[in-house]
């Protein structure tokens, strides 16, 4: 093996430390290795993740493994109808004694926060968030607060029920990295937690994928290639979904809409945005350091393409009544995109 086709040091012990992490979260929580491969990939990354299932897969369960195995500050919101904004980012209490404000901080402060069925709270509630997950910092009353570094929101929420809950809006849901869907176990893996007693948290981890190593992957991340040709391949899954792009790129002098596309765009009311381009080429990047790779290729974004698109597509009526998901339409597009 020549020089340049070694894995560098730091690339490597990336991927020893994910592999650790892999290990030390499998004692608690059995299988949903693609859920647990898609929150390691946004703590590198440094994004949001929305975990969606039935009650009963151990949601939460993975959130508090993984703040037990990082030894990140920890806090845990449960979000209900009766939530205030105030709740969640604090607010100003008044010292009589003092003659002055001060601050009250919310548990937004932390490195990594669990908004428990997030979809539960109404829209002000939830709106409380934006700032705070795409600038990482808070306002309360006239100043503004940098919010710790780093800072993960892992939110959940249940799918099944409708009463009493609140759409998040696609503002919000655009600020998640990743929506990842939650599945039930297969036989075997119910079998090994019904074995376990049902005490999971119980179990002792040790700390193997702390601050410094997650700073150490994220730097690693800047070292991996990602081919221009990768890149507008990127370019070119997003354009595909946006209603009405294929014709305004034409005009450009741009690569037209690929045969085939034109009739997937009538269960699309709106599509991805440019912050949806730079979250599948980031995770993109982390799927080649997860196999100790120096370049990306287009499996790495194929593979990423469905948990970084599903919660930023805007479906149409038509969609709905034929029976169409935002994974079916994604899946549609891979298929009639030429691969570079």
């Amino acid at each position: 093996m020549d020089t340049q086709s070694r894995i560098p040091v730091d690339r490597e012990k990336c991927a020893l430390a994910l592999e650790a992490a892999r290990s030390e979260i499998a004692r608690r929580v059995v299988g949903q290795a693609p859920v647990v491969n898609g929150i390691l990939t946004a703590l590198i990354t440094g994004g949001h993740v929305l975990l969606e299932g039935v009650p009963g897969l151990a949601k939460t369960l993975l959130v508090k493994t993984l703040a037990d195995i990082s030894g990140l500050d920890f806090k845990r919101i449960q979000f209900t109808p009766d939530l205030l904004p105030a709740d969640v980012t604090g607010t100003l209490i008044y010292q009589q004694a003092a003659g002055q404000f001060t601050v009250h901080y919310g548990p937004v402060f932390t490195n990594l926060m669990l908004a428990d069925e997030i979809n539960r709270a109404p829209a002000k509630v939830q709106s409380a968030l934006l700032e705070a997950m795409a600038e990482r910092q808070v306002t309360i009353g006239n100043d503004t607060y940098p919010l710790p570094k780093p800072f993960f929101v892992l939110a959940t929420q249940n799918p099944i029920e409708q009463e009493g809950t609140y759409g998040l809006p696609e503002a919000q849901l655009d600020r998640f990295l990743l929506k990842l869907m939650v599945p039930y176990p297969a036989a075997a893996e119910e079998a090994a937690i019904v074995r376990a007693g049902g005490e999971p948290e119980k179990i002792p981890l040790k700390v193997v994928f702390p601050q410094e190593v997650i700073s150490q992957c994220r730097n690693a991340l800047e070292s991996i290639n990602c081919d221009d040709k990768i890149i507008q391949y990127i370019v070119s899954i997003m354009t595909a979904t946006r209603p009405g792009a294929g014709e305004q790129a034409a005009g450009r002098g741009r690569a037209a809409r690929p045969r085939g596309g034109d009739d997937l765009l009538r269960y699309i009311a709106f599509g991805a945005s440019p912050r949806a381009s730079i979250a599948l080429y980031r995770t993109a990047k982390v799927r080649a350091l997860f196999e100790g790779r120096a370049f990306v290729l287009p499996e790495d974004v194929k593979r990423a393409a469905s948990d970084t698109l599903r919660h930023r597509l805007v479906l149409s009526y038509e969609a709905a009544a034929d029976g169409i998901t935002a994974d079916d339409l994604i899946a549609k597009i891979l298929a009639v995109l030429p691969v570079p």
